[in-house]
């Protein structure tokens, strides 16, 4: 019972973490910020960017923070320092640079409340029901892509954009701090690769160090494909209302379409945790990554229909939830809880790259052409060429397990 006590606190604290809340809400405050300094969109959007180059950096260091000094307090100062850096962005005054650097002391400092966090714990507990965990566990994102888009319009509707940046800053302080400090621990002891035996001898846990990882063809097998797959995966989303504005789809009828989109990122989580507990993952990662390459293909097609239209983005939501599910999995099956901090953090550099370029490529199609079909078949080779090439990751090693 202890262990799903963590899963809710790993839950609350991704959803109030740098990973959702800037993603899903920069879409809401960005037309207030250009009205406001007359900032162009695509230099609003290039916020984005600039999270993404720093999570490429800061990532790992905070893996590694977490592996050296153990996830709990690592969560607890991040989740503070995010709230509050989140919270100065209502302070912005007319200058694109210094709004830029608001991102970069933001990515830096709320590094810690990325998912490498939360799995770290969540893993140590759990073996027999370790994907359903995760799982659930990751639903934090869903849920605030879910919910925050209507509070955030709510809160700048009513009292403006800044008092908006103020309250949604507060809520990883106000709410994330007292869950998290209640509900979230490691099952081991002390932090980071060593741990205290009952006889209080030092054991190390099992897995790969990060060097011996370096050296494992399986590393670079899941570098490339999750390259593949982050750049496929994460593309349309920020770009989902301008391909059905393509499609000729009204405003009315976009949101609609695309209310889906969270609760089957919610979806995608659970059902693809329960699903790796039962079947080999890289097999898992290839029946469900056709989801959205058959939703990206309708999507690309001249002319569709609303209801499928909604199907399309559901497809696409299922899969952008099994994708951190997966990541998860396969460093802990594949790698061990050794080093798991700092080999998610790499991994994590990895999804940043190619999450932070798929969005703007489809962009560039766009202005090129005027419609995302080349960008949407271009991702459908990704998902087929990333998931294919998991398959060569061969059995599980057999650890030592530390959790029952």
């Amino acid at each position: 019972m202890a262990g799903w006590t963590v899963v809710a606190g790993s839950m609350v604290g991704l959803a109030l973490g740098l990973s959702p809340l800037p993603f899903y809400t920069i879409g809401m405050f960005a037309p207030e910020l250009q009205r406001e300094f007359g900032w162009s969109f695509a230099s609003l959007m290039g916020s984005i960017t600039v999270q993404s180059v720093v999570v490429m950096a800061t990532g790992p260091i905070a893996g590694f923070a977490v592996d050296r000094y153990g996830a709990k307090p690592v969560a607890l100062i991040s989740l503070v320092l995010f709230g509050l850096t989140f919270m100065s962005l209502g302070l912005s005054g007319g200058n694109i640079w210094v709004y830029y650097g608001q991102w970069v002391l933001m990515s830096t400092l709320g590094a810690g409340t990325l998912t490498a966090t939360w799995m770290h714990s969540v893993n140590g507990w759990f073996d027999k029901h370790r994907g359903l965990a995760i799982g659930i566990a990751s639903t934090g994102t869903g849920i605030t892509g879910f919910l925050i888009k209507p509070f955030a319009a709510w809160l700048i509707g009513s009292y403006g954009w800044r008092t908006g940046f103020f309250v949604i800053g507060a809520l990883p302080i106000v709410i994330g701090l007292p869950v998290v400090a209640a509900l979230f621990r490691e099952r081991t002891s002390t932090a980071g690769a060593a741990i205290l035996s009952s006889a209080g001898e030092a054991v190390v846990e099992a897995g790969l160090t990060v060097r011996e990882a370096l050296r494992d063809r399986r590393f670079w097998i899941m570098t490339f494909a999750f390259l593949l797959i982050a750049f496929a995966l994460t593309a349309p989303t920020p770009n989902l209302e301008n391909i059905l504005r393509t499609q000729k789809f009204s405003l009315t009828e976009i949101g609609s379409i695309t209310a889906g989109f969270g609760l089957s990122v919610i979806a995608g989580r659970i059902a693809g945790g329960w699903l790796l507990d039962r079947f080999w993952a890289p097999g898992c990662a290839l029946g469900i990554l056709i989801l959205p390459m058959i939703g990206s293909y309708m999507l690309s097609r001249p002319e569709i229909d609303a209801s499928h239209a909604a199907l399309a983005v559901v497809t696409l939501g299922l899969g952008a939830g099994f994708e951190f599910d997966l990541l998860a999995y396969l460093i802990a099956r594949y790698f061990g809880r050794r080093a798991y901090g700092l080999i998610y953090g790499t991994f994590y550099t990895v999804i940043a790259f190619g999450g932070g370029m798929g969005p703007v490529i489809y962009g560039r199609v766009f202005d090129a052409t005027g419609r995302y079909d080349a960008a949407l078949l271009s991702g459908i080779g990704c998902l087929l060429v990333g998931s294919l090439s998991l398959l060569a990751m061969g059995r599980y090693p057999r650890w030592a397990q530390d959790a029952a």
